[in-house]
């Protein structure tokens, strides 16, 4: 396959839909939970999420403009300041998936796709009780994108992880935990970790003779 920008704008809808949003690869997985002011619980899935720098520890994500779903976890972000990030797993990715649902916005996504939460502390928004990767995280600020999409800047503010996930060096082992990622609107993949290589210094690479 060769297509030119004039050739892909062309394509049938859905199948570019599909293509484009593939060919990136693929990408994290993760269920994004607010409570509004009002104590409603919304979840949402989102394969947007991409680390912007640990010191402060900083994460962003996209949502698609505010007319389209999921609005309910834009304004809830903006009305109360908290929402939590959630690697998904195997054992609930279906669940997860249907989350993309435009629900109303009084009902709540944890109740309609059966997904257990939980609350840790005193933290405002609830957490995705299967997750074994729990964030909690502050929104900072809101970025508006060339199409009209919306980057959300947040910090990390709690970390909730198993233990023996995390090596010597500060690195997660995502196979061990059945943590899945997506391709595409709606396909799901296994991790499993292949090899692990140092810190690249000019004077340490190797020869590829």
């Amino acid at each position: 396959m060769h297509l030119k920008k004039e050739e892909i704008n062309k394509l049938e809808r859905v199948y570019r839909l599909n293509l484009i949003n593939s060919i990136t690869g693929v990408k994290p997985a993760n269920l994004i939970a607010t409570r509004s002011k009002n104590g409603t619980d919304n979840v949402a899935i989102f394969s947007s999420v991409v680390h912007l720098g640990s010191k402060p520890p900083q994460i962003g994500f996209i949502i698609r403009q505010a007319s389209e779903n999921p609005r309910d976890t834009l304004l809830n972000i903006e009305e109360t300041g908290y929402y939590t990030m959630n690697h998904i797993s195997q054992s609930f990715m279906k669940q997860a998936h249907y989350t993309s649902a435009n629900l109303d916005y009084k009902e709540s996504e944890f109740e309609r796709m059966k997904i257990n939460k939980e609350f840790l502390g005193e933290f405002h928004a609830p957490f995705v009780k299967d997750s074994l990767v729990k964030i909690g995280m502050k929104h900072i600020e809101n970025i508006l994108l060339p199409n009209k999409s919306t980057l959300v800047i947040g910090e990390i503010v709690l970390l909730h992880l198993p233990d023996d996930v995390v090596d010597e060096k500060g690195q997660m082992d995502l196979g061990k935990y059945d943590c899945v990622g997506i391709s595409g609107l709606g396909s799901y993949y296994r991790l499993n970790k292949l090899d692990s290589f140092p810190h690249v210094r000019p004077d340490e690479i190797p020869s590829f003779e």
